[in-house]
């Protein structure tokens, strides 16, 4: 299972019930999906919300599986398309957008300033792998410019692609405009104007196998959250576009 964050105890001292909610999110949402979680958590008495955040196609999988998940975003809708073909999802709502960038370390050292400059054999280069939608997303758009990069290695999510340049083990990696944002001084961004053509789409469901109706309502309210001007607001302090 992915990184699993609870978001604190219920809000407003009522008396817990045990009910746990549980959300499978794209990595690349985790600080939008851990505010919204508590604003959820705030209106539910009772109800914790635990965030199981890792790379989309690992999420399907899991759920594919019968992981015990209640909600499942995703950052891509070939991704969700394959849990809506297994009929384990109700229909999704597209809810944001977002944009590659190019994060490289403080200062630059490799000096990239272009999505050329990811080719040249002398550059660290990190990505997703391709069955991530990052890492489809980058394939896009490398093929796209005609250019056939050579990565050091490909990782499962987007945070472990942006992990690996704070790190200081890559020259560049290929990863979301709000990943770049939430990392602050600890990498700077490269502006990637062919990610214009590239751009992915979130949509958000309630799984559907398994599910009580309590559990399922509660579900419900939650994708009804994410897609509420509060949660559209929520999304774009974090750098989301609307969808």
């Amino acid at each position: 299972m992915g990184v699993l964050a609870g978001c604190g105890a219920p809000a407003g001292g009522g008396e817990a019930d045990g009910t746990t909610l549980t959300v499978f999110a794209a990595a690349s949402l985790r600080g939008s999906f851990e505010d919204l979680a508590a604003q959820f958590e705030a209106a539910h008495d009772g109800v914790d919300v635990r965030l199981s955040l890792a790379g989309s196609s690992d999420l399907a999988a899991q759920v594919q599986q019968g992981a015990p998940a209640d909600v499942f975003a995703s950052a891509d809708t070939a991704t969700m398309d394959r849990l809506v073909a297994d009929d384990l999802v109700s229909a999704p709502r597209d809810f944001a957008t977002n944009t590659l960038e190019i994060a490289v370390p403080p200062g630059n050292p490799a000096g990239v300033t272009t999505l050329a400059d990811l080719a040249d054999p002398g550059v660290a280069l990190v990505l997703c792998a391709p069955q991530v939608p990052c890492g489809a997303a980058s394939a896009r758009v490398a093929d796209a410019a005609g250019l056939d990069l050579a990565p050091v290695s490909e990782e499962q999510s987007v945070t472990d692609v942006l992990g690996k340049v704070v790190a200081g083990e890559a020259d560049a990696g290929i990863v979301y405009v709000t990943d770049v944002a939430a990392a602050g001084d600890d990498v700077e961004g490269v502006e990637l104007p062919e990610a214009a053509d590239a751009v992915n789409t979130y949509p958000i469901a309630t799984v559907t196998h398994g599910d009580d109706g309590a559990r399922a309502d509660l579900a419900q309210e939650f994708v009804d959250l994410v897609l509420s001007d509060d949660g559209r607001r929520t999304l774009a302090g974090h750098g989301f576009g609307a969808p």
